[in-house]
């Protein structure tokens, strides 16, 4: 069973430390906890990933990000990508060609993932179960120490 994980961009990046960096590959423009954690843990369990921003959509990483930004799903802001858009993306990028997804994101991805991907996709989220970023920190950190996925 091929497996693609979901992982979310993060609201701390490069250009925070260094804000002449320029454009840089996604998989170096998001530093923070949360995100370097939910990449390990799809990379050592899950077959490929993609990053999701409110703003670029979804991103190998080595797409390009061409600097700061601050959008979010649920702001009410002009730059955030829309459901048609990110739905064609996921077609573009073959996102819809495997077997399931495993939806590293907090909960308001949700209604976003469900929106983009047909109900007969299976679905997981694992991080839905701890009610914190510190429990969910915590399990992807032991998880991946472990060699033990979350998501079954």
């Amino acid at each position: 069973m091929s497996e693609l994980s979901i992982i979310p961009c993060g609201r701390k990046k490069i250009w925070d430390k260094n804000p002449e960096a320029g454009r840089v590959a996604a998989k170096e423009a998001y530093i923070g906890t949360l995100h370097k954690r939910t990449r390990e843990y799809a990379q050592q369990f899950t077959d490929q990933w993609v990053i999701l921003s409110a703003k670029h959509g979804f991103l190998f990483a080595d797409d390009e990000v061409d600097g700061q930004y601050d959008v979010t799903f649920g702001q009410e802001n002009t730059e955030i990508i829309t459901n048609e858009i990110l739905i064609r993306q996921a077609k573009d990028m073959q996102l819809d060609q495997f077997d399931r997804l495993v939806v590293l994101t907090g909960k308001k991805y949700k209604p976003i993932i469900n929106a983009v991907f047909p109900d007969e996709m299976p679905k997981t989220y694992p991080l839905s179960q701890f009610g914190g970023i510190g429990y969910i920190l915590q399990a992807l950190k032991n998880s991946t120490n472990t060699h033990q996925p979350i998501h079954k």
